[in-house]
């Protein structure tokens, strides 16, 4: 029986150096990414290039031109141009059209799914996944009514009515990471567009063009041109992003020293920010659960995607004597994984993004053995590594500690930690004591367990006997300390607010009829 191979999010970017144009073999047959710009595409005019690869055969898919920051500020004032018809539509209007864009989405999951598992190299079944999860961020959007309603007081004072109203920001940029190309992008651009703002997208020069088909299906069901726009680049062209005086807030996913840098910079010029950053996730196992039921969980949760999100888990937390059986268990269930390309059927996960995020992750498995760390299982023994593609094996290390290598750092792909604890509240103290704050989940068939490691535990989103507990589209998505900068979660509840302002009326009429 092979385990379960969850689907959730994470984020984490990297820069590579492009070649240059001479250097490239001959190009895949997907159309190239470009912009999506007023309803149309539109490629970058910057001399620099930026390369696609396929993370599966390691050959070149595209090579684009970055947009310039003279080009974002002409995207911007098409984007501002466009809002206000769109702001001030009724908002019975734009929901509808968030109901047409739902079911266009729908139509075509299958071939946004194809774009994820070329250009990020998930399997088809996590890529729909990825795709539909997006969906429900569409769905709470196509409440909007309900969301935005105001309040309204009568006699506040005699005579003296208040009500309170959201408006929209306006313009607002969003940036994501390369490891969900759509379901990211739909949990910024769902709430953001049906309050009425107007939308820049900067997707991952390592998977672009996803996120430009996305923008043209939902056009095409009814956004109107230049409310949706999706500009490719680099640093450069986020930072044009970032800096530009008519965008009013900055939505971000990526790793922490960015996006720490993100909020300061966005805050510093007076935009509204919410920068989530990295994640060290811990799965804390009691010797009362099922051992099975957590295996299972723990090698879908640490290997599913090929380790690249941030909900993932990286360290168990073994607590007692549960160490040994439990690493036995995974070890097994470990060897019935199969590595391979996304799109070849009987793949449980593919490989990782770049060649050179390869060998970092490689280079974690060399650090391994600090302070009495052994290594389980070898992921470079894996048949594909240093095959064609950016292939690398699951692998477990025993005995970590904070302070290593291994510990101390996200690894962002498929390796998971075993530390060894002798107390529920030894382990709460090692899950509080880590500097990053997404996710935590408890395996336990107790209660009481449960409840005192929800009470302690300084965690944004926790899991008790789930995994990976990455909220329903209607709850909000986000952690603590430098997992997240800014005050507002991403979507649902929290998605409406970041992306709306509060307006409120204190009236007096006089009634003339006396």
């Amino acid at each position: 029986m092979k385990p379960i191979m969850t689907m959730t999010h994470s984020h984490q970017t990297e820069s590579d150096a492009a070649p240059t144009s001479a250097d490239l073999p001959g190009q895949g047959g997907i159309r190239a990414p470009l912009n999506f710009v007023n309803g149309s595409d539109s490629a970058g005019t910057g001399e620099r290039e930026l390369t696609v690869y396929n993370p599966a055969t390691g050959e070149v898919e595209h090579v684009f031109n970055v947009t310039t920051p003279e080009q974002v500020g002409e995207v911007v004032a098409v984007a501002k141009a466009a809002q206000k018809e769109w702001g001030e539509s009724a908002v019975a209007h734009r929901a509808a059209v968030m109901y047409e864009v739902r079911d266009a989405l729908r139509r075509h999951a299958d071939e946004l799914a194809d774009l994820i598992v070329t250009e990020n190299g998930k399997t088809k079944v996590d890529a729909l996944g990825e795709v539909n999860r997006g969906l429900e961020s569409i769905e709470f959007a196509c409440g909007v009514a309900d969301h935005t309603a105001g309040r309204y007081s009568r006699d506040v004072s005699k005579g003296i009515d208040v009500h309170q109203v959201r408006e929209p920001l306006g313009v607002v940029g969003c940036i994501t990471p390369f490891n969900f190309p759509v379901m990211v992008p739909l949990w910024m651009i769902a709430n953001a567009l049906s309050t009425g703002n107007a939308v820049i997208l900067k997707p991952s020069e390592k998977s672009p063009t996803a996120t430009t088909r996305l923008a043209e299906i939902m056009t095409e069901a009814g956004i109107p041109p230049g409310v949706f726009n999706v500009v490719q680049g680099d640093a450069a062209t986020a930072g044009a992003l970032i800096e530009h005086p008519d965008v009013a807030a900055i939505s971000f996913v990526g790793s922490t020293p960015v996006a720490k840098a993100i909020y300061e910079q966005g805050t510093k010029l007076g935009k509204r920010v919410q920068a989530l950053g990295g994640a060290k996730n811990h799965m804390v196992v009691l010797p009362d659960a099922n051992l099975d039921d957590a295996a299972n969980a723990a090698v879908g949760a640490a290997f599913g995607a090929a380790g690249e999100r941030c909900m993932a888990v990286s360290v168990l937390v073994a607590v007692g004597d549960v160490a040994d059986p439990l690493i036995e268990k995974i070890s097994g269930l470990m060897s019935k994984l199969t590595v391979g390309p996304g799109n070849e059927g009987g793949s449980d996960f593919g490989p990782v993004i770049s060649r050179e995020h390869r060998d970092r992750v490689a280079g974690f498995l060399d650090a391994s053995g600090e302070a009495g760390g052994a290594l389980v299982v070898d992921g470079r023994k894996n048949e594909r590594f240093e095959q064609d593609g950016y292939f690398i094996g699951p692998s477990l290390i025993d005995n970590i500690t904070p302070g290593t290598a291994c510990y101390d750092n996200e690894i962002f792909g498929p390796v998971l930690a075993v530390m060894r604890v002798s107390s529920l509240d030894e382990a709460i103290d090692v899950v509080n004591e880590n500097p990053y704050g997404n996710g935590a989940a408890l395996f336990t068939e107790s209660g009481g367990a449960a409840r005192r490691f929800e009470a302690d535990t300084k965690i944004g989103m926790l899991g008790i006997n789930v995994p990976i507990p990455v909220p329903v589209g209607w709850y909000s998505f986000g952690g603590w300390k430098s997992s997240l900068f800014g005050d507002s979660h991403m979507y649902g509840e929290e998605g409406v607010r970041f992306f709306t302002r509060a307006k409120v009326v204190t009236s007096r009429w006089k009634d003339g009829s006396k």
